[in-house]
């Protein structure tokens, strides 16, 4: 499956989630790539969105490769292959110093004048645009889960098998729309996957925000 953009991809995984319409559900992009979705799939469902905030561990010498992942509470996930990857105890404190302080940067930059939408006994969507290690994704389900949601969903466009056998017991369901063997990358599911700006974050979370208000 071949999505055309990320609100193409939206759009289908709001389908997919029909169930949740009407029931006020909260829906969480781990931004940036997932934050204009979450919008998409916040409207189609009658819901709130907002952002979970969390980093991936880099790799040293290679920062697309997660070796792990920060949330913002502090917690963090180390995947096993942390060491074969050439990371040292001192490389990791030093990764996860950075990490936490853009997760400061960018919570002041996002919603610099409320707290966070508190997930507490509701219906909880996580969303990213697609996964390859799953390293982000564990640290946010892990994250809102400390929260105590009603529910909590994990919901992507496409992730390679392993990485979604990683989720399991994670998250009380979990939404792939495609799961190819053929994986190599998320940008190869889509036919325009552009980056995606601070700007067109904080402006997702603005114009939500007033349409619930």
């Amino acid at each position: 499956m071949i999505f055309a953009d990320r609100l193409a991809a939206a759009q289908k995984l709001a389908e997919a989630l029909h169930e949740y319409r009407g029931r006020n559900p909260l829906v969480l992009a781990i931004p940036r790539g997932a934050v204009p979705m979450a919008k998409v799939i916040a409207q189609s469902l009658q819901g709130e969105m907002d952002v979970v905030l969390v980093r991936k561990l880099r790799a040293p010498g290679n920062p697309e490769f997660a070796i792990g992942s920060i949330d913002e509470g502090g917690w963090m996930y180390l995947a096993d292959y942390a060491g074969q990857a050439g990371a040292s105890e001192d490389y990791i404190n030093q990764e996860v110093a950075q990490q936490l302080e853009t997760i400061r940067y960018r919570r002041a930059q996002y919603t610099p004048n409320r707290t966070p939408i508190d997930p507490v006994g509701r219906i909880v969507i996580v969303i990213d645009d697609g996964l390859a290690t799953g390293a982000t994704m564990i640290a946010a389900l892990h994250a809102v889960n400390n929260r105590n949601p009603a529910e909590l969903i994990c919901a992507i466009p496409v992730a390679p098998r392993d990485t979604l056998q990683k989720l399991q017991g994670k998250a009380h369901k979990i939404v792939c729309l495609t799961s190819p063997d053929d994986f190599y990358a998320v940008g190869q599911f889509y036919v325009d996957f552009p980056q995606v700006s601070d700007e067109e974050v904080i402006n997702c979370l603005a114009d939500s925000k007033s349409s619930f208000d």
